[in-house]
C-alpha cells in the first residue's frame, strides 16, 4: 500500500515538474545569430507549471558569467542589447524559476558572432534601360558594429533567366559594386533575377526573385540622350539671344512714359488763376511813420509828419501825435 501511495505522489510531482523540490529546466537551449545579433533561445519544461519565469547568463571566452535576461516569461532573450563584440565567442544559459524553487542552468554551445553569423539576403531592385537590366544591391543592415566593416571581401553572385526557362539560368560571379548591368539580353523580353551575397565563411540567404521586362532596342538610351541634347540645345538658343538683347526687349515690355510738352510747360509756369492767388496767403503790415525835423532861422524848428503807406502813397494823416 505504501509503494503505491509513493509511486502516486511520483507521479503527480512530476506531472507538476517538479521532482523533490526542484524545477525540470528548459530543453532545446540554442544560442543564434543573425546579421550579428545574439540571441538565446529554449523551449518550457515538459508539463511546465503556470507562473514560471526565466533567467539568463552570458559569458565571452575571457570573461565571467553577466546576467543577461532576468524573470522574463518569454522563450528567448536579445543578448545583443548587452555590449558585445561583433568578433566575440560566446556561451549562454538558462534556468527556470517558480517562488522559491529553481531548476538546473542549462548551457548552450559556443558561437563565434563574425564566423557563424547568418547573413540575410541584400535588398535588389531592377531597372529597365532600353535592351538591358540594370540591377542595383543594397547591403543588409546588422544589429551590431557594420557589414563592410567586418567582411572586407564580399562579393555578389547575380542568377538570371528567362521567364519560365530556370533550367537555362545564367550566374554572373564576383561582383563587388551595388549596380550591375545585365547587357547580353533579348528585346522585350521578361527576366527574372536572384541575388546572393558570398563571404568567405559565413552561411547566406539568397534574396527573393524579381522579374522585369526589357525595353524595345539597345538604341533606346541612344535616342533618349538624343532628345535631351537636342533639348538643351533649343534652351541655349533661346536664352542667350534673350540675354543679349534683354535692353531692348525690357524696353519693349516696359516702355518709359513721358508727358507731352504743353503739359509739361503747363506744370512748370507759375499760376496765375485768380482762384491760386487767393489760396496763397496774406500778411497784415503796420504802416511805417517817418518823422523829419526843419530847421530854420528865424521861426525856430517846424516838424513834419510824414506817413509811407503800404502802397507807397505818402501823407499828412499819420497818428503821430506831432502831426
Amino acid at each position: 500500500m505504501s509503494v503505491a501511495v509513493y509511486v502516486f505522489v511520483l507521479t503527480l510531482s512530476t506531472l507538476n515538474g517538479v521532482v523533490s523540490g526542484v524545477l525540470s529546466s528548459p530543453t532545446n537551449v540554442q544560442l543564434t545569430s543573425r546579421d550579428l545579433n545574439l540571441v538565446l533561445s529554449w523551449d518550457p519544461p515538459a508539463e511546465a507549471p503556470s507562473g514560471l519565469i526565466y533567467t539568463t547568463e552570458f559569458r565571452s571566452l575571457v570573461t565571467d558569467y553577466s546576467p543577461g535576461c532576468v524573470n522574463i516569461t518569454t522563450f528567448q532573450c536579445e543578448l545583443s542589447n548587452f555590449n558585445i563584440s561583433c568578433y566575440g565567442t560566446y556561451i549562454a544559459k538558462v534556468r527556470a524559476l517558480l517562488g522559491e524553487d529553481a531548476s538546473a542552468w542549462v548551457e548552450s554551445k559556443y558561437i563565434t558572432l563574425d564566423k557563424e553569423t547568418l547573413i540575410s539576403p541584400p535588398s535588389v531592385s531592377l531597372l529597365p534601360i532600353g535592351q538591358t537590366l540594370e540591377v542595383s544591391i543594397k547591403d543588409p543592415e546588422f544589429k551590431i558594429c557594420s557589414l563592410r566593416n567586418v567582411y572586407t571581401r564580399l562579393r555578389y553572385n547575380i542568377t538570371y533567366w528567362k521567364e519560365g526557362q530556370e533550367e537555362q539560368e545564367r550566374i554572373h560571379n564576383d561582383y563587388q559594386q551595388d549596380r550591375v548591368i545585365l547587357d547580353d539580353l533579348d528585346p522585350l523580353t521578361k527576366y527574372c533575377v536572384q541575388v546572393q551575397l558570398i563571404t568567405l565563411t559565413n552561411p547566406t540567404e539568397s534574396s527573393g526573385v524579381l522579374c522585369e521586362r526589357t525595353g524595345d532596342t539597345e538604341n533606346s538610351p541612344v535616342v533618349a540622350a538624343v532628345i535631351a541634347c537636342a533639348v538643351i540645345a533649343v534652351a541655349v538658343a533661346v536664352t542667350v539671344p534673350a540675354m543679349v538683347k534683354w535692353k531692348s526687349i525690357s524696353h519693349f515690355i516696359w516702355p518709359k512714359v513721358s508727358l507731352p510738352r504743353h503739359f509739361e510747360k503747363s506744370l512748370q509756369a507759375t499760376p496765375e488763376s485768380s482762384v491760386c492767388l487767393i489760396m496763397q496767403p496774406t500778411e497784415e503790415i503796420a504802416p511805417v511813420s517817418i518823422v523829419t525835423v526843419e530847421e530854420s532861422s528865424h521861426e525856430g524848428t517846424k516838424e513834419s509828419c510824414y506817413c509811407k503807406q503800404l502802397n507807397g502813397t505818402v501823407g499828412n494823416n499819420c497818428l503821430h501825435p506831432a502831426c
